[in-house]
């Protein structure tokens, strides 16, 4: 075994040669394949060496006759777009932004409130944050544990979703906060940057943390922000004081040139970070 550090090692050629071959003894055996879960250049090179022996070949030799007998068609297109785009477009979570939507829309106009815009920006950017949380993890898909095995799992898929997410959210929100009376409140498209940086934030963070905490750290975080000044207001100006905060947040060259620089950090963050996807919890 290589070690690189106290609590990082890689199996040597001579252990990945005798665990292909079999003479390697159980324990060991056992401690290979369990850093196997974690390490997908080790997984690659044995294997590469099980692939090599006698039965790894006949093994192959195996598949390609069975797929050359009996050859599973491809799934229709449409199918496969539909698997990527997750929950997305085929859950609950569709739905519950068209709800967002249409409440807005029914509390500016019918129920009267001229706060309605600023109350939107305030819950748009978490949005698309609770999407990606939402479509990509083992709760989110039953096949999580097949496809995190495959070429399209890992990042890859995790940014399929988020990019349905975003397409879905962002020109719907958008819109209807152009319906809505400004009241005071920032531009409709002030939150676009907003929304991408925390959805870039929350993959980053799900390196570490997982999907679902990673949501719950930046979409608290943005909540805890915008929110604060809220509850102190005397009665009455609780509007006035969200749709001033909000423009503290979201106004100016300034703000969305933090934004923008926060979105390339996060996505730098995510590039690096790639190769955790391949050892998300799987639970």
């Amino acid at each position: 075994m290589t070690r690189g550090n106290a609590h990082v090692w890689h199996a040597c050629d001579d252990l990945v040669a005798r665990y292909a071959d079999g003479s390697l003894p159980e324990p060991d055996a056992w401690s290979l394949e369990k850093h196997l879960e974690g390490c997908a250049g080790c997984a690659v090179r044995v294997s590469r060496a099980v692939r090599g022996t006698a039965p790894g070949a006949l093994l192959a030799q195996v598949r390609e006759a069975v797929l050359e007998a009996a050859p599973v068609p491809a799934p229709p297109r449409a199918a496969r777009l539909l698997w990527a785009a997750g929950p997305a477009v085929r859950g609950a979570w569709l739905p519950a932004v068209l709800l967002v939507a249409v409440g807005a829309m029914a509390l500016g106009y019918g129920g009267g409130f001229h706060g309605t815009r600023a109350l939107l920006l305030a819950i748009a950017p978490v949005v698309p944050v609770a999407g990606v949380a939402l479509s990509y993890g083992p709760h989110a898909d039953p096949l999580y544990e097949v496809v995190a095995a495959t070429p399209a799992g890992g990042l890859r898929l995790a940014l399929t979703r988020t990019a349905v997410v975003l397409a879905v959210c962002l020109p719907l929100l958008t819109l209807t906060g152009l319906l809505l009376p400004a009241s005071g409140a920032p531009a409709a498209a002030a939150w676009l940057l907003p929304g991408l940086a925390l959805s870039l934030a929350t993959l980053a963070m799900a390196s570490f943390t997982g999907c679902r905490t990673a949501a719950g750290a930046t979409a608290g975080g943005w909540l805890c922000a915008v929110l604060a000044p809220v509850p102190a207001a005397p009665g009455g100006e609780a509007t006035q004081r969200l749709a001033e905060q909000l423009s503290r947040c979201l106004d100016g060259a300034g703000a969305q040139g933090a934004w923008a620089a926060a979105a390339a950090l996060s996505a730098a963050l995510l590039a690096a970070r790639r190769p955790a996807y391949d050892r998300l919890p799987r639970r």
